[in-house]
């Protein structure tokens, strides 16, 4: 498996096996240990979780599965994310410094780890003051809880403000990229991580699933050609999307979500796919939203 350099001290398989939905999987821990092998024997070895996932079942179901198998741990890239909470049914954001280091001492104690190698912010806060945030990163990353530190859903200037606070140390931002969705591409966030050579995160790479929806007219115009470019190449097509995303010279890393091992290797096949310049083009402006100009 392709390796993809974050950091000086880290790297990640080139495809992320994320647990979003875990707590929906029916696993109990030797199956998802099991399933975690699987993984690793395919060569995907970083594993992505948030706190927020299930409400913190997702990071304790998987401690349940580090405990079963301790080897599991010592075998992979772990990242976790912290700052968005729920009140009563009310979602909101906290980024503050102290928030932060109790929320990772709280993930540890779930994930049965005493070290998370990538630590992300979830989402951009409206209250984000970068110079309290880079404080409780930098004090984890100096104590060895967390390895390389990121964020997750974060536009331009916030990005580059909290990056700056950190002394350029964020390795990564994860983001939301597939045949329908261009907000990155837009906000100018994907150009930004281009000239910084730093490698997002792609969450939802196939839109959730969405994207073989017919009766989503996006979606629809999309996968038409999708399809098409897929026979080109006697390949699935979601095994094309992923090819699309990785051919941009970004260096994304794509995550999958699905608990079927065949479905993560439809995104391991993609780093074998070839896609011509035309063919790149041809998916981004596929959906109508985005313009050749």
């Amino acid at each position: 498996m392709k390796r993809v350099k974050m950091s000086d001290r880290l790297t990640l398989s080139a495809v992320v096996q994320g647990f979003w939905r875990l707590d929906g999987w029916n696993m109990d821990a030797d199956e998802l240990a099991y399933f975690m092998n699987c993984c690793i024997d395919r060569g995907v070895t970083t594993f992505d979780t948030a706190e927020i996932y299930g409400n913190t079942a997702v990071e304790k179901l998987m401690g349940d599965a580090f405990s079963k198998d301790p080897s599991i741990r010592s075998r992979i890239e772990l990242v976790t994310k912290t700052g968005i909470f729920n009140h009563n049914g009310f979602g909101y954001y906290n980024t503050t410094s102290d928030r932060i280091i109790q929320s990772c001492h709280e993930s540890l104690k779930r994930l049965n780890t005493d070290y998370i190698d990538l630590y992300l912010i979830h989402r951009e806060d409206p209250l984000l003051d970068p110079w309290d945030t880079a404080k409780a990163l930098k004090k984890l990353k100096s104590e060895g809880l967390v390895g390389e530190a990121g964020v997750s859903n974060f536009d331009p200037y916030k990005f580059d403000g909290l990056n700056k606070a950190m002394d350029g140390m964020l390795v990564t931002n994860q983001i939301e990229w597939n045949p329908v969705c261009f907000e990155h591409f837009n906000s100018g966030m994907i150009d930004y991580l281009t000239f910084h050579k730093i490698h997002p995160m792609i969450w939802s790479p196939l839109a959730g699933g969405r994207i073989f929806n017919k009766d989503d007219q996006l979606c629809e115009r999309a996968y038409r050609k999708i399809a098409e470019i897929a026979d080109r190449h006697h390949e699935d097509p979601a095994t094309i999307i992923y090819a699309w995303i990785m051919y941009h010279p970004v260096g994304a890393i794509p995550l999958s979500g699905s608990k079927n091992p065949t479905r993560l290797d439809l995104a391991i096949r993609a780093l074998d796919v070839k896609l011509e310049q035309y063919e790149w083009f041809e998916i981004y402006s596929a959906s109508g939203q985005q313009q050749i100009r």
